[in-house]
């Protein structure tokens, strides 16, 4: 069935550089709304960026002019590029769908990956 599978996860340095890949696989017509949260060991899962699918984007503040979110309609993939990394951008980064229509009809207001570990670590 309809499934967000996250990638791209892993150790990195500080300074350094990750990009993150979210597919929506499926029988996929549309999706409004795809983002990136992230989620640290005894905090709270924030929003860390989101794009529409017509391209309008928004980021969290602390990973402004840092990390970029991008998507491909056609293939059905969101990237979070991320650069400049620091300690504490380390956390489980989530992939989430919303308003998602399958060919077939059926609707899904959200869809949330298994998540992805990035550690940003010396």
């Amino acid at each position: 069935q309809v499934q967000l599978v996250e990638s791209g996860g892993g150790l990195v340095q500080p300074g350094g550089s990750l990009r993150l890949s979210c597919a929506a696989s499926g029988s996929i017509f549309t999706i409004a709304v795809m983002g990136w949260y992230r989620q640290a060991p005894g905090k709270e899962r924030e929003l860390v960026a989101v794009i529409t699918s017509h391209g309008s984007t928004n980021y969290a503040d602390s990973v402004k002019g840092r990390f970029t979110i991008s998507g491909d309609n056609v293939k059905n993939l969101v990237y979070l590029q991320m650069n400049s990394l620091k300690p504490e951008d380390t956390a489980v980064y989530y992939c989430k769908a919303d308003n998602l229509l399958t060919a077939t009809g059926s609707r899904y207001l959200e869809v949330w990956g298994q998540g992805t570990l990035v550690t940003v670590s010396s």
